[in-house]
C-alpha cells in the first residue's frame, strides 16, 4: 500500500509541481494518474522512488516512511518502466532482464529460469530473443522486454511512466491488453502515468484527474464516466467518450446480464470473466476467443454464472436503442 499525506513539491525556482495531496494506491491495485501536461502527474509518481524528493508532507509505503529508507534500496525494490524503455544497447535481453535479480544477489540458475519464465509470459521464445540485443528487436518487444525487466526482481510495486505513448495504435493495444492480463496473475500495486484517458479507462482500477499539482477526482472507470466531480473532469472525459462508454456498455457489468449456470456443463475449457467485468471488455473477450459462452466468476474464482453471444447482443443493442 502507498499512502501520500499532505504532500508538496515545489522546485528551486518556485513552481509548486504538487501541491497538498493525498491518496492511497491499495496493495495489487493499478492506479493510473492523469491529468493534461503539467499537472504534476509525473512529478508524484517519482516522488514514490525518490527520484524527486518531496517538499513537505510523507510517503509511506505499508506504513513505512520512504524518508527513512535507503535510496538505492528503496529503488531495487521497485520496479521502473519509462517511455524511452531504457534497455542497455550492449547488453543481450537476458542480460538486461536479469539485472536487478543479479545485483539482488540471486544464484544464475534462479535468475536465468527467470528470465525464460518472463519472456514466456509476454509470448517471446526465450530461445529466440533472450540472446538477442535491444535494437534487433521492434518497438513493442523492446517495450515488452522493459515491462519484464521491471518485473524480474520480482518488486511488489511497479510504477510506469507513460510506457506505451511513444508505440503506434496497434502496438500501443496490443501492450494495454497484455498488461491487464499480466495483472490479473501478478497482482502487483501499480501507478500508471498517462495523459490518454481511453488508456486510463482501459487498465485502471482506479483513475487519479489532476489538475496544476493538485487531485480533481479518484474514481473507478466506471464512476469516473457516470459521475464526473467537476465541470473540468466533465471536460477531461469528453461528451463523446462518455456517450460512448455508455453505447458499449462499459459502465454495466457481467453479473447484470449473466443467467444461471447450469451444474452440468462442464466449465474447466471455457474463457472467464469476474462478475464486475465491463460488458465492453465482454464482448472483446468473446471476439479475441472466438467463443459464444463465456462463464462469470466471484471474487474467489468460483464460476456464479454464464453469458451467451446472442445475449450480450442483445444487450448491446438495447443500450444502444437507450441513448439514441
Amino acid at each position: 500500500m502507498i499512502t501520500f499525506n499532505n504532500v508538496t513539491k515545489t522546485f528551486e525556482d518556485g513552481t509548486k509541481a504538487v501541491d497538498n495531496v493525498s491518496f492511497t494506491v491499495n496493495e495489487g491495485n493499478l492506479v493510473t494518474l492523469i491529468g493534461p501536461s503539467g499537472c504534476g502527474k509525473t512529478t508524484t509518481m517519482k516522488m514514490i522512488n525518490k527520484l524527486i524528493s518531496i517538499t513537505s508532507g510523507k510517503i509511506t509505503i505499508n506504513g513505512n516512511d520512504i524518508a527513512h529508507e535507503d535510496d538505492v534500496e528503496l529503488r531495487r525494490n521497485i520496479g521502473y518502466v519509462i517511455q524511452r524503455i531504457g534497455l542497455l544497447p550492449h547488453m543481450t535481453i537476458e542480460d538486461n532482464v536479469a539485472l536487478v535479480p543479479k545485483l539482488k544477489g540471486w544464484k544464475k540458475s534462479e535468475y536465468l529460469k527467470k528470465v525464460d519464465d518472463l519472456l514466456d509470459m509476454v509470448g517471446l521464445e526465450p530461445n529466440i530473443y533472450k540472446k538477442r540485443y535491444p535494437l534487433e528487436l521492434s518497438g513493442g518487444q523492446q517495450q515488452r522486454i522493459g515491462v519484464i525487466r521491471a518485473l524480474a526482481g520480482e518488486p511488489p510495486i511497479i510504477l510506469m511512466d507513460e510506457p506505451f505513448s511513444a508505440l503506434d495504435p496497434i502496438s500501443r493495444e496490443q501492450l494495454q491488453d497484455e498488461l491487464k492480463l499480466l495483472q490479473k496473475n501478478i497482482h502487483k500495486t501499480i501507478v500508471f502515468v498517462t495523459h490518454d484517458m481511453d488508456e486510463a479507462l482501459k487498465i485502471a482500477d482506479e483513475i487519479v484527474v489532476m489538475k496544476e499539482g493538485g487531485i480533481e477526482q479518484i474514481a473507478t472507470p466506471s464512476q469516473l464516466l457516470q459521475h464526473p466531480a467537476n465541470n473540468f473532469v466533465e471536460s477531461f472525459i469528453g461528451e463523446d467518450r462518455a456517450k460512448r462508454a455508455i453505447v458499449s456498455g462499459e459502465t454495466r457489468k457481467a453479473n447484470a446480464i449473466m443467467q444461471q449456470l447450469p451444474s452440468t456443463l462442464e466449465t474447466s475449457n471455457m474463457h472467464v470473466v469476474t462478475q464486475d467485468t465491463a460488458i465492453q471488455e465482454v464482448a472483446r473477450v468473446m471476439l479475441l476467443k472466438n467463443t459464444d459462452t463465456i462463464i462469470v466468476t466471484n471474487s474467489t474464482g468460483a464460476p456464479t454464472g454464464l453469458i451467451e453471444k446472442n445475449q450480450l447482443l442483445q444487450e448491446l443493442a438495447g443500450i444502444k436503442e437507450e441513448v439514441q
